[in-house]
């Protein structure tokens, strides 16, 4: 076949039978994407380099910079420096001699990091990616990870297969990125609605709910992140295979079929051939080869094996840690639901529906307004509207939207539904709290008696109904007090008082209101309580079969007094090991004393000469994106494990990594109307620097702020000390301005 450029030469590979041991009437196809100019990332580039061509987004001449080690590097090689383009691969020493040597030749400069970071060889590069985007004026990035187009490069792929072979009942493919087999299955499944889709994954992924394993030598396929790329929808079953029976099936694959590749080939021939030995007459599959095997000849065809190979996989169910070949059952059309009650209106509510489907869950949202939360449409999380105040609506909802699947666990990441989770869980029959003890949690005049009785040092409080209960009670507690609501929530109509007609005020405002946010009734009841100074600091727990794991302490910022806003955090605390203990021993108390036994709850805590004092008790994960630096420091995923222990799969609880990382939030300066948040691009290269977030919308009336409402995003960084961190949040924060227009 004629093309006038080798960029034109991409695609169009071969499809070639196999010979295997199936029954009679099986056909069993290698889609040979490893006989592209380098291998089947070259489809990506191409789409990728020259959509941002097309769109301006990369200007002629300018340079073109992408993290791999493998053949997505060779890709944009190819693509970039045929089309006049500095081509920058970040890398690391993983790297084999052969795709060094032909990235080297084609006029590309290689940066190869020099030690694993946050979360493994991955974010080193990504680190090291960053610096050379703040280096290189105008460079384009192509983000295999979570660009569309990655995926979207495949539908040729599967119009190639359609015009070769006319129809496909099984595909398998390996799965790293998640574009290769994600993108053809879905433009498959648009034509074979009854395509089976299975992926293949390497011990050691975190993808497909493994523990991390940064020694894992499979490269192409598994990841230490989760890919945006990846539709863990499309999925009907997974495999996983060591390193050693993916070495072996690659051998296998060059001695059988004469098909010298690597080992994410081998590893879908292994995968493949079972599954054909196994097929019903009449089926035909297809395997996706992604690399050939030149850069493996001194590694995987000379590997020994030290442990054996298994000749057929075991079945876990989904969930299970596996050491070696493994599947699980992922049907798209029966996957268990799980229900959830309301959301947080932050980025871990919306987080945690995409979480659930990649833990093979159908995720429903019951809600009595979905367009509360933006970024739902996203997630692709259905949702039911009913009215979740009544509980037999919810009920009636939950079990409308199963549509007779099973229901594995209810759940929330809200504060304002915890008691009707509890309520529903009950019902249900799955997984959840006893309602008394969230309400303890919810209402603070509760979590107060509660903890009087079990002698857990708190704050001295009087509970108010009336006005003219206020001066007897702070009489009682002493000045300056605090005032709040007894069911409050991000430090909403929390104030310092400083002396007792502000009291007042701030009890009668408090008890003025009838309904919260959420449109729930007030309690009618506030709390005046003595002011425990102190620093500020809150204690991740996870509890289990009545055993409180304390995971780490949290060290908080607050808004200037009146207020208690909190404006950054950083985990975990810079404290001596004493006070960690101590505030955990403290936290473990307070739980104990209003019965809680399972899952994750947020004990915030100010820590006196004296000792620990407990100020609240939070049934639920942290708000504030506290669960997200957990997962950047220690590698524990505290909104992964809050859905197993809501259906009742193993945790996970230990900590593979040991970083700091810490977040600050962004607030209006003045009252008025916001324009703008300037700088994020900026803030987002500070070496560190994890992420920036901009959560309020142009437009939106804002104020310096009274509560977490006021926030307006983020910035997250991470880094091997407090102080690394402390010095990247501050030079990100100083590149970043918030625009209003005041006086509105």
């Amino acid at each position: 076949m004629r093309h006038d450029t080798l960029v034109d030469a991409i695609g169009n590979t071969p499809v070639v039978r196999l010979r295997v041991d199936a029954p009679d009437g099986v056909d069993v196809y290698a889609k040979l994407e490893l006989l592209n100019p380098y291998a089947m990332k070259d489809r990506v580039a191409r789409r990728m380099i020259l959509e941002a061509r097309r769109t301006g987004v990369l200007r002629d001449g300018a340079p073109v910079v992408e993290s791999s080690s493998g053949t997505m590097a060779l890709g944009v090689a190819l693509v970039g420096t045929y089309l006049g383009h500095p081509v920058h691969i970040v890398t690391d020493p993983r790297i084999d001699p052969v795709t060094l040597a032909k990235l080297e030749a084609m006029g590309c400069t290689v940066h190869i990091v020099g030690a694993m970071t946050a979360q493994g060889w991955q974010s080193a590069r990504l680190e090291r990616l960053a610096d050379l985007m703040r280096e290189l004026p105008g460079a384009y990035w192509p983000q295999q990870y979570s660009n569309p187009h990655n995926p979207a490069a495949y539908r040729t792929l599967a119009d190639e297969l359609v015009a070769d072979l006319g129809t496909v009942d099984v595909l398998v493919g390996s799965v790293g990125s998640g574009g290769s087999l994600c993108g053809t299955s879905a433009a498959l499944l648009e034509r074979l609605p009854e395509l089976k889709v299975v992926g293949v994954d390497c011990v050691g992924s975190v993808l497909f709910g493994q523990p991390d394993v940064a020694t894992r030598k499979q490269s192409g396929l598994g990841n230490s992140l989760y890919p945006d790329n990846i539709d863990y929808r499309l999925f009907d079953e997974v495999h996983w295979l060591s390193d050693d029976e993916a070495f072996d099936a690659t051998r296998g694959l060059a001695r059988e079929q004469k098909i010298f590749a690597g080992n994410t080939s081998g590893s879908v021939y292994r995968v493949l051939t079972h599954l054909a030995a196994h097929a019903a007459p009449g089926t035909r599959l297809v395997g996706i080869m992604p690399d050939r095997g030149d850069r493996y000849a001194d590694t995987v065809y000379r590997h020994e094996p030290s442990t054996p190979i298994a000749t057929e996989p075991v079945e876990v169910p989904f969930g299970t840690t596996v050491s070696r070949w493994s599947y699980a059952v992922l049907p798209r059309e029966d996957r268990p639901v799980l229900v959830f009650l309301e959301s947080n209106t932050t980025g871990t509510g919306m987080l945690a529906l995409r979480t659930a489907i990649r833990l093979g869950f159908a995720p429903v949202l019951l809600a009595k307004d979905p367009g509360r939360y933006p970024g739902l449409a996203a997630t692709g999380c259905p949702a039911a509207v009913c009215d979740t105040e009544d509980d037999t609506a919810v009920l009636a909802a939950a079990r409308r939207a199963a549509d007779g699947r099973t229901i594995a666990g209810a759940t929330t990441t809200s504060d304002f539904y915890l008691e009707h989770t509890a309520r529903l869980a009950r019902v249900l029959g799955v997984p959840g709290h006893a309602p008394g003890t969230v309400a303890a949690c919810r209402d603070k005049s509760l979590t107060r008696a509660a903890l009087r009785d079990a002698g857990v040092p708190q704050p001295a409080h009087v509970v108010v109904g009336d006005t003219t209960d206020v001066a007897a009670a702070v009489a009682r507690v002493g000045l300056p007090c605090v005032v709040k609501p007894a069911d409050g929530s991000g430090s909403q109509d929390v104030r310092w008082c400083a002396d007792e007609a502000t009291a007042l005020a701030q009890a009668a405002r408090i008890l003025a209101v009838t309904e919260n946010v959420r449109g729930q009734t007030a309690t009618g009841r506030a709390l005046v309580e003595e002011f425990v100074d102190g620093p500020e600091c809150s204690v991740e727990m996870f509890c289990t079969d009545g055993e409180a794991v304390c995971v780490g302490v949290t060290r908080r910022t607050t808004t200037p007094l009146p207020y208690f806003v909190e404006t950054g955090h950083v985990f975990p605390a810079g404290l001596p090991s004493a006070d960690r203990a101590a505030l955990a021993e403290s936290a473990r108390q307070a739980l104990k004393a209003v019965g809680f036994e399972r899952g994750p709850a947020h004990i915030e805590l100010r820590l006196t000469p004296a000792g620990p004092v407990v100020i609240e008790i939070n049934g639920r994960l942290a708000g504030g994106m506290i669960p997200e630096l957990v997962r950047a420091a220690t590698g524990i995923d505290l909104l992964d494990q809050q859905l197993r222990a809501a259906t009742r799969r193993p945790l996970r609880l230990t900590a593979d990594r040991a970083r700091h990382a810490g977040l600050r939030f962004l607030t209006a300066p003045d009252p008025g109307r916001l324009t703008t948040v300037t700088g994020t691009a900026e803030a987002a290269r500070v070496p560190g620097v994890e992420s920036v977030v901009v959560t309020g919308a142009d437009g939106r009336a804002v104020r310096p702020p009274q509560d977490a409402y006021d926030r307006l995003g983020h910035v997250i960084a991470v880094a091997d000390t407090p102080e690394e961190v402390a010095t990247a949040l501050d030079a990100a924060m100083a590149l970043l301005s918030v625009e209003t227009t005041t006086g509105e």
